[in-house]
């Protein structure tokens, strides 16, 4: 028996055109996260980033592309970032497409490496609400997939 079976719904199934229009969101809301300095990469960064100051979080994304499903360490981190980010209210998605996202975000600012790209958070940059388009869509997305069960949806970036 299935947690929809138990609660009456009929599990709904996913439409291409919300998968697209999510994946769209979230790709302009990491340009526009970018471009005013609202972007954190890297897990270890994330870390300290929610554990200083957890009300500048707006959003979060977990990248792992399927080699990295057999790496337990980054599972775990994983496990304990979307407990966190449901503790505090933060919307969270997962990728799959390392190489998409790495193409969006490119090298890191500072040194030109290339970036810890598993976990990436949208920060607010102030005390003021900050309003985009593309993050109110992606909460939306978010809390229609909450409503069918779906805590951490996985969303597929435009090509």
């Amino acid at each position: 028996m299935t947690l929809e079976e138990i609660h009456g719904q009929e599990p709904v199934p996913e439409s291409s055109d919300r998968m697209q229009g999510a994946g769209k969101a979230l790709h302009e809301l990491l340009v526009s996260a970018q471009r005013r300095g609202g972007l954190t990469a890297g897990v270890y960064e994330s870390a300290k980033l929610m554990n200083v100051d957890p009300d500048k979080v707006a959003f979060c994304v977990l990248a792992a592309a399927e080699e990295d499903e057999g790496d337990i360490a980054l599972q775990i981190h994983f496990t304990l970032i979307q407990a966190f980010c449901c503790d505090n209210d933060i919307d969270i998605v997962r990728l799959h497409d390392i190489p998409k996202l790495a193409d969006i975000v490119g090298p890191s600012e500072e040194s030109g490496e290339p970036r810890d790209l598993h976990c990436i958070l949208i920060t607010n940059p102030n005390e003021d609400a900050w309003k985009d388009p593309s993050l109110e869509k992606l909460n939306l997305f978010c809390e229609e997939s909450r409503n069918v069960n779906d805590w951490v949806p996985t969303i597929t970036l435009p090509e």
